[in-house]
């Protein structure tokens, strides 16, 4: 029995919905996201896939999340879809949008409290066929192979459609796996073993990606979300979306991107990797805060930041100016590769104040290969100087190596190790920068899922189930080897579509040449 108070949370949130596709057709599938409705709500991907189902037809798409702490506070533990008030297991097909590793847990709970059972190996014909996609497939999505039926490598466009159609017409699951695997961009983990399938790269046709449904209940309150360029020019070494992913940047021309935004948004989203890259992304700016509009973008890159650009970024809302400085070091930056120099930082600084926004929030991560105390102390003092010019905030994320990256198999640096960085420049910005960062524990446990196998996303299951506490991971994940000392390099099978490494036994750092 749903209880009153959920379902009249989901009433208020729908009518407070603008743009949602209204649809009943006889193949219901549920469009499911392991994170609760405020999160995936605000999901550029997410939203695509909805609004590519909804206009299949004879095929529409009720949308699924995991309830939040509220709600299950309010003894709401089993998801149902907003549309229609049913359970997952009440679907013959769940298409589950995955954006990193952590959401893993999430797809493990919503699976249980649905009484599906949460391993494909032990559904029956009776169970939903799950299909699975989003942006941890451009990584590492082997973790994630135990749970699904197959899984959409990459750019989803048209595939996610060719899938549906292929999965509803089937006359059994079986049928369905193995007529999908033959596809060059769907993985099949019961057919294809741990061999994934390369990227997909959809057409430049198809893009930008934009929203469907704006609300007042997400991240992005009452957003239009829609994407300036898709990929990358740049060769960061820690980054899936880099230059040599899908053939690097694919713009999207400023007259057309301004075209597909509605006049009634108030505030639009510039969604991509690398959004102050594009060659027109200052008249973009200007044209929407001559109409009005607040403007919002994904990524603002430092050497980008001159007084043009961050002019017009005051005109369009900002009072904060965000960018990454990554490595806390020079050596640091000049190890992954970032174009970021000292000199440029400084000056987004003082164009920053100049404009009069209030201060400067920088990125930062912690724990990058070969990073010393004495990097950490050359980053104090050049943080502390931009202090100096503008009020500064730092965001802080431990380093965590991923597939498909030249960083591939490199160690976590240790819970301890980033801790203790992490409190000695704490300590020397002590009332010069504002200092905020996401745990050293979770942080290890998202690693040990980016560089795992099959057998860390069964690990997890266990975790998840006992409770999902640290600890928890902790004991599921020794139980394969691991430490949080950060001794050990978690590696359990190759990347095909890069070179092959020259080792692959766990606990042995893999590098690529």
């Amino acid at each position: 029995m749903l209880p009153q108070a959920y379902r009249r949370l989901i009433s208020q949130r729908l009518a407070d919905e603008v743009g949602r596709i209204d649809k009943d057709a006889p193949a219901r599938v549920a469009l499911a996201y392991p994170s609760p409705y405020t999160v995936g709500m605000s999901s550029l991907g997410y939203q695509s896939v909805y609004r590519a189902l909804q206009h299949m037809s004879g095929v529409c798409a009720d949308r699924v999340f995991l309830p939040d702490e509220a709600e299950r506070g309010s003894h709401c533990e089993t998801p149902v879809s907003y549309e229609r008030l049913l359970t997952l297991a009440e679907y013959p097909m769940i298409a589950f949008s995955v954006a990193y590793e952590l959401e893993l847990a999430g797809l493990v709970q919503m699976l249980d409290a649905s009484a599906i059972p949460a391993l494909a190996a032990e559904r029956t014909e009776n169970d939903p066929f799950i299909l699975a996609g989003g942006p941890l497939t451009f990584s590492n999505p082997l973790p994630l192979g135990p749970f699904v039926d197959a899984i959409v490598i990459g750019e989803a466009e048209g595939i996610t459609e060719w899938c549906t159609s292929l999965i509803l017409g089937a006359s059994s699951k079986q049928e369905a796996r193995e007529r999908l695997a033959v596809h060059p961009h769907v993985y099949v983990p019961s057919i294809h073993g741990d061999q994934l399938k390369p990227v997909a790269k959809c057409s430049d046709e198809d893009l930008p990606a934009t929203s469907v449904i704006r609300t007042p209940n997400t991240e992005l309150s009452n957003m239009f979300l829609i994407e300036t360029e898709r990929g990358c020019s740049r060769g960061c070494k820690y980054c899936v979306m880099r230059r040599t992913t899908n053939g690097g940047m694919r713009l999207v021309s400023q007259e057309r991107i301004l075209s597909l935004i509605p006049s009634e948004a108030r505030k639009v989203g510039l969604v991509g990797a690398a959004v102050s890259d594009h060659p027109r992304i200052v008249d973009i700016l200007d044209t929407l805060a001559d109409q009005g509009k607040r403007v919002g973008l994904s990524s603002l890159r430092p050497d980008r930041l001159k007084l043009p650009l961050v002019t017009a970024l005051r005109r369009a809302g900002y009072k904060t100016l965000t960018t990454a400085l990554d490595g806390v070091s020079e050596r640091m930056r000049d190890t992954i590769e970032r174009r970021g120099r000292e000199p440029h930082y400084r000056i987004a600084a003082e164009n920053a104040r100049a404009v009069g926004m209030d201060r400067l929030k920088l990125y930062l991560m912690l724990g990058l290969p070969g990073e010393t105390d004495q990097d950490v102390d050359e980053g104090v003092e050049f943080i502390a100087g931009l202090s100096k010019l503008i009020p500064v905030a730092l965001g802080i994320a431990p380093f965590c190596a991923k597939r498909m990256t030249p960083l591939d198999g490199q160690p976590f640096a240790g819970i301890d190790i980033v801790s203790g960085r992490l409190e000695r420049l704490r300590k020397g910005l002590r009332g010069r920068a504002d200092v905020r960062a996401t745990s050293a524990k979770w942080a290890w446990v998202e690693y040990v899922l980016a560089q795992g196998n099959a057998e860390e996303g069964i690990a997890l299951m266990h975790a998840v189930r006992a409770g999902g506490r640290f600890s928890d991971y902790r004991k599921a994940f020794a139980g394969l080897g691991y430490s949080v000392k950060g001794e050990q390099t978690p590696r359990l099978a190759t990347t095909p579509w890069l070179d092959p490494p020259r080792k692959s036994q766990r606990g042995l750092a893999v590098v690529h040449s």
